[in-house]
């Protein structure tokens, strides 16, 4: 075995809070083999050669990062998405993010297998951490669009205003509708609007089994920017569904975030430069759709969740990545921080600040929607897999270290309250007297 990988099996981290969905403790974390084998006070494994040690004084060590939801080397709208499954994972990790859960896009007359071939086949030699795949079913009609060009409106602006959020709102509503009448599951990605929060929100406090995902973007920024007079600037923040122009809109998110009306976090990373945003200089149905956010989702979260005084440590970890391990059936191999668990770890400083800007970040973009906000909350130290793989600003990661991991089907985060809601829907058994030979008073003759 190769001296440096031969250093990496072991490795220690001392003096750190334990943080997971449910509980913080401070304790020591030992990992050997790319697993956690002992979570506890005052740890002392025997001295071996290759034994790492990190010292998270007066920090947290929190389970890596899921993001839900990204599109890296994405072919879309006659373009591609600048971040490949290299640079897009090598920012991810940068960020605290230790898992991306890309999507499969078929082709017109694809098979939805050799999608998902076609992206496994992309990734595997590239990925700098662990990922897995959501394989989708899109269509959608140009006639919104076509008004809004017919109007005179070409800039980014009509993007949004063919997009309505009464739009949103109303797809949502008639998702879960039909959901429901099925006792089935519901996964609604990238909320960006009050109007289809709300209604997700009503649908859970009725007892419907649907989860909400807002995105980093949608909780850090607003699409005021698509007004900007620089054209460049708001084409930028061109994406599908478009951020919403009511600027209270991301704390009103974080709000139902915070309070489990919302489950969980992506950022439906999907970048592309300036000189791609400009095939749609003249008219903004032709501006290739996407933004960043794989690398600063954990900052933005922390920024306006924690740091704000909406959620606390726990919170923010179920958030992150808790919640999206138990609904995607990864739990507790991801989102947690115990014994037998993936040491998928990041060492985090709450006290730590950084600016985020495209100057600084590790993505293949040349724009960054988050530019100068100072978020306070900083990853340290990434351990992938029992590897650290970023720790103080510097890489110890090559393409196709991480794995690709499978997801059984029906999750029983998910599927127990399906199955629950079956059971009640049931109807009761009618109990019958014995046969008699008379009923009701009326005799029964057989002939």
């Amino acid at each position: 075995m190769p001296p440096q990988k031969q250093a990496q099996q072991k490795l220690l981290i001392k003096g750190g809070k334990v943080v997971n969905d449910d509980l913080s403790v401070v304790a020591d974390v030992y990992v050997e083999d790319g697993v956690v084998q002992q979570v506890g006070p005052n740890l002392n494994p025997e001295p071996s050669t290759g034994l790492i040690v990190l010292d998270a004084t007066n920090k947290l060590v929190i389970p890596g990062g899921i993001d839900t939801h990204t599109h890296m080397e994405f072919p879309f709208m006659g373009s591609r998405s600048k971040d490949d499954f290299y640079t897009g994972t090598k920012a991810a990790i940068a960020g605290g993010t230790t898992m991306i859960i890309d999507f499969a896009i078929p082709q017109k007359g694809c098979s939805l297998t050799e999608a998902f071939d076609t992206w496994k086949s992309r990734a595997d030699p590239k990925v700098c951490c662990d990922y897995s795949l959501h394989v989708a079913v899109t269509w959608w009609s140009n006639k919104g669009a076509k008004k809004m060009l017919a109007m005179g409106i070409t800039g980014p602006e009509g993007h949004e205003l063919c997009r309505p959020e009464e739009v949103e709102a109303e797809a949502t509503q008639r998702a879960i509708t039909i959901a429901n009448a099925v006792n089935c599951p519901l996964y609604v990605v990238h909320v960006m609007s009050k109007s289809s929060a709300k209604v997700i929100s009503n649908a859970r406090r009725e007892g419907k089994v649907v989860y909400g995902e807002p995105i980093a973007a949608s909780l850090g920024t607003d699409g005021t920017n698509y007004w900007n007079k620089d054209w460049a600037h708001a084409a930028a923040y061109v994406m599908g569904p478009p951020l919403r122009p009511d600027p209270s809109t991301p704390g009103f998110l974080m709000n139902l975030l915070a309070n489990d009306d919302l489950s969980v976090t992506g950022t439906d990373n999907c970048t592309f430069d300036t000189c791609q945003k400009a095939l749609g200089k003249d008219d903004f149905t032709k501006i290739p759709n996407g933004v960043n956010g794989v690398e600063d989702r954990m900052s933005v979260i922390w920024e306006k969740g924690v740091y704000s005084g909406k959620m606390d440590e726990n919170r923010f970890v179920a958030v992150t990545s808790t919640n999206a391990a138990k609904i995607f059936n990864l739990y507790p191999r991801k989102g947690r921080i115990a014994v037998g668990s993936d040491a998928d770890i990041v060492i985090w400083d709450p006290k730590a600040t950084r600016t985020i800007s495209a100057k600084t970040h590790h993505q293949a973009n040349n724009f960054n929607i988050f530019e100068g906000m100072v978020c306070h909350g900083v990853p340290v130290a990434t351990v992938s897999r029992g590897k650290v793989v970023y720790e103080g600003g510097v890489f110890n990661v090559t393409a196709g270290e991480g794995k690709y991991v499978s997801r059984p089907p029906f999750p029983p985060y998910v599927y127990k309250r399906v199955r629950q809601r079956e059971q009640v829907c049931q109807p009761a058994p009618v109990k019958r007297a014995p046969y008699t030979g008379v009923d009701s008073g009326i005799s029964i003759t057989q002939k």
